[in-house]
């Protein structure tokens, strides 16, 4: 292009010229401040807004100061950036822009410059004549043709102008532009006509910048077509997916009305109430059932004051209306109401259990005491005994006897001191501890309460849950006990508290002084039997849905199952055996049988061989073998002390995992058996010549305690004289240097578990006559009971 050409810019006469721009000659400048653009590129004839930065708004000042008031706009390339530092201004910036005059410039309230641009032609920059402070370039003007317009470029402004047509009718933010278009004529402007539609887009700045730099007319109405097209596909998902998001909404808020309105309406026919009101009305329709204490009543009150001015969607609101719902559903002043009874009490301890007369005795002595105190709280029962002999069972019974409601939960291996004094409102998901919750669900204040396995409470760094029960299991203390979620004090002491263990070593003694401890012993083959044919044959029978006598166990074959399979203290694998031996009948009964009988005989085809040797304690035994018996946390059993002798340097060996205690308790007996026989040459002869080897089996289980004294001391005596102890003989005690025979302990599981060996005589210290005698005649039925104070009767007893 000719610098003549470039000095004379066709359609800069006043009647082209956009309404309102001011142009002071009829030629543009050849050098221009230039302005770069930062994200789309600007039109001809087009009008646009910007907010400009420090280095723009220095040009802005430049110009408007100036007569000409015009600027050249070129757009900054991708990725360029305007404080690139030695980059070659060609590199930052497109060639091809739009000169521009500065139509309005003005400063917002927070500083920045606002400037108005009214685009003119366009310009392709030649070269650079200054960057600082703000570049200036000499430029060449690209003027559009005079070309005739042709049925084919009216053909593209047609197509063009209808698809606008339809991107206005989905945007319609350039009505107005576009009407003033077509009422000027733009049909005979295709130039004009491309250059607005790509105005009106939002399509990427490449393209834009593509389309300003294409000068051929059909050319440019082309790329501006397809880029309507997209424009308009965009705009059509754009209007779905508002139209989608609008009904959404408009459906929500009319659902959201409609409900507002309801309320009101029920409202105001007083037929409901809203959320908050609703739930005030629950709590306080719960107090007229419930008579709170003083301090609880304030505490309620004063929680459904702070409910009704809280906001539903307040994360409080749901604190506070989960800790009055706990406060409101406690069962305060509400009791049972049935009549307790002695003859009822007694007839359903009988009905629930056979036997353990002296434990119900004292659970009778208990409910005489109560109904003569008018209360049955204050007492704390625990049950202790083996596993199996129904201390569950008893609690349940209890609670019957009384007409309470019952709640057990247990306690081992609980090791979180929260769980029994509840965790603070303070945490989320707090909850009270296990005793309110055990009133709420019972929905009285003097339920049963069973604390079970209580010797198996663990500690951690959570705290110490035995401690914590030491507050709810005194009688003077849980008058007022204090939950810490619930935060106020509530009486425990009509709730009767009973407790179960195994053993009592592990029980903390403060937490044991608290309780009346009732032990329950094994049972003896009889009275198995007469618990199988009671309870347990009949639960088998319902729970298989059998008709009656459709399996039948002979008395024999039942007395075979207790004395080979199931001889622990307890029925629990009673119960198990019996299971089994009715699931193979069962299976029988399917295939078609009519009906099965179990002896013997068939006992041991259904269930194998006997886990128990028959009467072991009845056996002939060989010099130095001796039945003691033992105390375990499982209920009494008989164990075989074995000695014998090798002859060479004398001394004594002990195996079979025995506890300090114990061969402390071997050592003293062969001291004293060695010394008590030294007048005699054969035994002196013998204890000079042989070394001793102590055992006692089980080699795996861990034995210890001082009450087997007496029993190795037999041993070696037996031993040394070669003589046989008298058979079906056993014997517990402990045994000094001095050959007095002391008292033990667990005399009562000792005998029972001699009663199951088939045991006919007993030896125990004199010491422990009165625990004997306490004994019930049946266990006591059969056996033969010596008491001695010294070895010397030991000695005069054991050997035959």
């Amino acid at each position: 292009m000719s610098s003549e050409q470039s000095a004379t810019p066709t359609g800069a006469s006043a009647k082209n010229t956009p309404a309102g721009l001011v142009v002071a000659s009829r030629v543009y400048p050849e050098r221009l401040p230039i302005i770069a653009l930062p994200e789309r590129p600007l039109f001809p004839k087009t009008v646009f807004p910007m907010l400009v930065d420090p280095v723009t708004a220095r040009v802005v000042k430049e110009v408007v100061e100036s007569q000409t008031r015009l600027v050249g706009t070129v757009l900054r390339r991708r990725d360029a950036r305007a404080d690139d530092v030695g980059v070659d201004p060609f590199e930052r910036l497109h060639r091809v822009g739009v000169i521009a005059q500065v139509l309005n410039a003005d400063r917002d309230e927070r500083g920045m410059v606002r400037v108005v641009l009214g685009a003119m032609d366009r310009l392709q920059v030649k070269r650079f004549t200054q960057m600082e402070p703000y570049p200036i370039a000499e430029v060449d003007y690209l003027y559009e043709p005079q070309a005739e317009v042709t049925d084919e470029l009216r053909a593209y402004a047609l197509a063009v102008i209808n698809t606008v047509k339809d991107l206005v009718q989905l945007n319609p933010l350039f009505k107005e532009e576009l009407n003033l278009l077509i009422s000027q004529g733009a049909v005979g402007e295709p130039a004009r006509l491309a250059d607005f539609a790509a105005y009106l887009t939002s399509a990427p700045a490449d393209k834009l910048q593509d389309i300003l730099e294409t000068l051929d007319v059909r050319e440019r109405l082309e790329k501006v077509l397809t880029l309507l097209r997209q424009e308009l596909d965009i705009s059509k998902l754009q209007a779905e997916i508002r139209q989608r998001i609008d009904e959404r909404i408009s459906r929500q808020q009319r659902e959201f009305f409609l409900r507002e309105q309801l309320k009101a309406i029920k409202k105001e026919l007083g037929l409901e109430k809203d959320d908050k009101e609703a739930e005030v009305a629950r709590f306080l329709e719960r107090l007229e059932t419930r008579e709170p204490t003083a301090e609880a009543r304030a505490r309620i009150d004063e929680e459904i004051d702070k409910l009704r001015v809280l906001e539903p969607s307040s994360p409080e609101f749901n604190v506070t209306r989960n800790y009055l719902d706990w406060l409101t559903v406690l069962p305060w002043g509400r009791g049972s109401s049935e009549k307790v009874t002695m003859a009822a009490a007694r007839q359903t301890l009988d009905e629930d259990h056979y036997g353990l007369e002296d434990v119900k005795s004292r659970i009778l002595e208990m409910i005489a005491a109560g109904l003569l105190r008018g209360s049955f709280g204050g007492s704390i029962l625990c049950l202790v005994g083996p596993p199996g002999v129904g201390k569950t069972s008893i609690g349940k019974s209890i609670a019957r006897a009384l007409g309470r409601e019952f709640y057990r939960f247990s306690l081992g291996g609980m090791r979180d001191e929260a769980e029994i004094k509840g965790h603070r409102r303070t945490y989320i998901g707090a909850m009270p501890g296990k005793f309110l919750q055990a009133l709420r669900t019972c929905k009285t204040d003097d339920p049963v309460i069973m604390l079970d396995e209580i010797d198996k409470v663990g500690t951690s760094y959570r705290g110490d849950p035995a401690s914590a029960l030491l507050e709810a299991l005194d009688p003077e203390q849980n008058r007022e006990f204090l939950d810490h979620y619930l935060d106020v004090r509530y009486d425990l002491s009509r709730v009767l508290f009973v407790c179960t263990a195994n053993q009592l070593d592990t029980i903390p003694g403060p937490l044991l002084d608290r309780m009346d401890v009732v032990k329950l012993s094994g049972y003896i083959l009889e009275e198995k039997l007469e618990i199988a044919e009671r309870y347990l044959i009949p639960r088998q029978v319902r729970e298989l849905n059998l008709k009656r006598g459709q399996i039948r166990l002979t008395k024999a074959a039942l007395r075979e199952l207790i004395d080979g399979y199931a001889r622990e203290a307890g029925v629990r694998s009673l119960e198990q055996q019996i299971r089994r031996v009715f699931r193979r009948c069962a299976v029988k009964l399917v295939e078609g049988a009519e009906r099965e009988t179990v002896g013997p005989e068939e006992l041991h085809q259904l269930l194998g061989r006997r886990r128990f040797e028959s009467s072991p304690a009845r056996r002939k035994l060989p010099p130095g073998v001796v039945v003691g018996l033992a105390w375990t946390s499982l209920g009494g059993d008989t164990l075989f002390v074995e000695a014998t002798a090798t002859r060479g340097r004398s001394g004594l060996k002990q195996t079979g995992q025995l506890g300090k205690v114990m061969v402390e308790s071997s050592e003293i007996a062969y001291t004293y058996v060695r010394a008590f026989a030294g007048d005699d040459p054969v035994v002196r002869e013998f204890f000079e010549n042989h070394a001793i080897h102590l055992h006692v089996p089980a080699g795996a289980t861990p034995k210890d305690g001082p009450s087997a004294g007496i029993t190795i001391a037999t041993a070696f005596y037996t031993l040394a004289r070669r003589k046989s102890v008298r058979a079906a003989l056993a014997m517990t005690g402990e045994l000094n240097l001095s050959g007095e025979v002391l008292p033990v302990g667990g005399i009562k599981e000792k005998v029972i578990a001699a009663k199951r060996a088939g045991v006919r005589q007993v030896i125990l210290p004199e010491a422990n006559r009165a625990d004997a005698e306490q004994l019930p005649s049946h266990v006591l039925k059969g056996i033969r009971i010596h008491f001695v104070t010294t070895f010397a009767q030991v000695a005069k007893l054991g050997l035959k």
